[in-house]
């Protein structure tokens, strides 16, 4: 596991102490992570994403969204039902999984679609209206305001 010094970055910055554990909870999804089911992700609009998952095979019933403390959970259980069929060969996997993706703050999920066995997740970044950069209009001190009348220079007083 590699191991990351911020201590530069604690020292000119003020809330950004998840990071450490954020790196920490990566590096272990990155070593544990399958290669099954294969997924996409894209960023469909300067704050739209979607996260597509081939899951063939799977229904709706079969999948589990949910998110927990920034963290997306996609997981698939096959329902084994009694079949008859006798495969000479089964390539089209049908066994459970968990993926799971690490959301930024302020990552929100709008919703999911399964189509065609591509699940479709998709994430927006909404700031709150207090994030949004906003213009900030500079007074006079209420002692110290400014008349035209001062603004005036007397030239011929020299």
């Amino acid at each position: 596991m590699r191991q990351f010094d911020l201590t530069p970055l604690y020292r000119s910055t003020v809330g950004f102490d998840r990071i450490g554990s954020l790196l920490d909870t990566l590096n272990s999804f990155e070593g544990d992570a399958p290669a099954y089911p294969p997924y996409n992700i894209e960023r469909v609009s300067e704050n739209d994403y979607r996260i597509s998952m081939a899951v063939a095979g799977f229904s709706e019933g079969d999948l589990d969204i949910e998110v927990k403390e920034h963290t997306l959970s996609i997981s698939g259980e096959k329902h084994v039902e009694q079949e008859n069929s006798t495969y000479l060969h089964r390539g089209i996997a049908g066994r459970s999984f968990e993926r799971r993706f690490q959301l930024a703050d302020h990552v929100v999920v709008k919703g999911a679609s399964l189509e065609n066995g591509l699940l479709h997740v998709d994430l927006a970044r909404e700031l709150p209206e207090a994030m949004k950069p906003r213009t900030i209009e500079i007074t006079a001190k209420a002692g110290e305001a400014q008349t035209d009348e001062t603004k005036v220079i007397d030239t011929h007083a020299a």
